[in-house]
C-alpha cells in the first residue's frame, strides 16, 4: 500500500509538472500570436516620432487620442464602410434566402439526380478563387460592371455554397415525416420550407449569415480586382490605399486606427455569437 501511494505521488507530480509547463508554453504561443495585434492597437495610440524611433516601445507616450476622429473625418473612409455595407446587405438577405431554400431541396425533396447534384455543387468549393478570378474579371468587364458594385453582389444573391452544405446538414436530423405529414395535409413545398423547416434552421442559418457578413467585411482580394472605380471601394481597400497614400507620409498611427477601426465589428460579433457558431460547426459534422 505504502509502495502504491509513493508511485501515485510521484505520478502526480509529474503530471502537475508536465501541466505547468505546458500551461506556459500555451500562454506563449497566446502572447505571441496576440502581440501584432496589441501592438496594433496601441501604436495607433503613439506619435509618428515613436512608431519612427529606434528605441522599440510598446506603450504609447505621449497618448494621442486624435487620429480616430481624424479617420471619420476622411471622406474615403466612411464611403468605404457604405460601399461595404451595401454589398452586404442585399447578399445577405437574399443569398442567404437561396441558400437556406437550396438546402431544403438538397434535403428534403425527392427528385432525379439530386445527390449528383449537390456533389457537383460542392465540388466547386475545391476550386480556388485564384483559378476563376481572372475568367470573372474579364466576364464583368465585358458587361461593364467593374465601376459598381455589382460584381460582389449579383454572384452572392445566388446562394452560398458553405452555407447550403452546412444548412443541409441540419435539415438532415430532422425526419422527413414531418415533411410527409404537411404533405398530406395540402402543403406545397414552398408553403413547407417556409412555415415549417425555415423556423428549425433559423439559428443555424443566422450564425452562418453572421459569418458570411465578417467574411463579406474583410474580403480583400475581389474588391480589388473586380472595381476599378474608387468611389466604389470597400473598406479594406480604402484601407490598402491608406497605406500606400499615407505610408509615404510615416503616418503611420493614422493607418493604424483606421484598421482597428475596421476590425472592431467582426470582434464584437464573434465574441458575442461564438457559442452559436460552435455549435453550427458541430451540427455540420453530423452525417445527413
Amino acid at each position: 500500500m505504502a509502495a502504491n501511494k509513493v508511485v501515485t505521488e510521484e505520478k502526480t507530480t509529474k503530471t502537475k509538472i508536465i501541466d505547468g509547463i505546458v500551461l506556459i508554453l500555451l500562454i506563449a504561443g497566446a502572447v505571441i500570436m496576440l502581440f501584432p495585434l496589441i501592438y496594433m492597437v496601441l501604436s495607433s495610440f503613439m506619435t509618428k516620432g515613436q512608431i519612427l524611433s529606434a528605441k522599440f516601445s510598446i506603450i504609447p507616450d505621449p497618448w494621442q487620442f486624435g487620429k480616430y476622429s481624424e479617420v471619420f473625418s476622411k471622406g474615403e473612409f466612411t464611403r468605404g464602410i457604405r460601399n461595404t455595407l451595401t454589398v452586404a446587405f442585399p447578399v445577405l438577405l437574399v443569398g442567404g434566402f437561396t441558400s437556406s431554400l437550396a438546402a431544403f431541396a438538397f434535403s428534403k425533396l425527392r427528385f432525379r439526380g439530386r445527390n449528383g447534384a449537390f456533389l457537383a455543387l460542392l465540388s466547386t468549393m475545391m476550386i480556388p478563387f485564384a483559378v476563376v478570378m481572372i475568367p470573372q474579371y474579364v466576364m464583368f468587364a465585358r458587361i461593364k460592371w467593374t465601376s459598381s458594385l455589382l460584381p460582389l453582389i449579383i454572384p452572392g444573391m445566388f446562394g452560398n455554397v458553405s452555407i447550403i452544405f452546412f444548412l443541409r446538414q441540419n435539415l438532415s436530423s430532422i425526419p422527413d415525416a414531418l415533411g410527409e405529414a404537411a404533405k398530406i395535409d395540402g402543403c406545397g413545398y414552398f408553403k413547407m420550407y417556409y412555415k415549417i423547416f425555415l423556423p428549425l434552421m433559423k439559428g443555424p442559418l443566422m450564425t452562418q449569415i453572421i459569418l458570411w457578413f465578417m467574411g463579406i467585411w474583410n474580403d480583400y482580394l475581389a474588391p480589388t480586382i473586380f472595381i476599378q472605380d474608387d468611389k466604389w471601394f470597400t473598406l479594406q481597400v480604402v484601407i490598402r490605399s491608406f497605406n500606400s497614400q499615407y505610408a509615404v507620409q510615416s503616418d503611420y498611427p493614422l493607418i493604424m486606427a483606421a484598421s482597428v477601426i475596421s476590425i472592431i465589428p467582426t470582434l464584437l460579433l464573434f465574441f458575442f455569437f461564438q457559442r452559436f457558431i460552435i455549435e453550427s460547426m458541430a451540427v455540420s459534422g453530423v452525417k445527413g
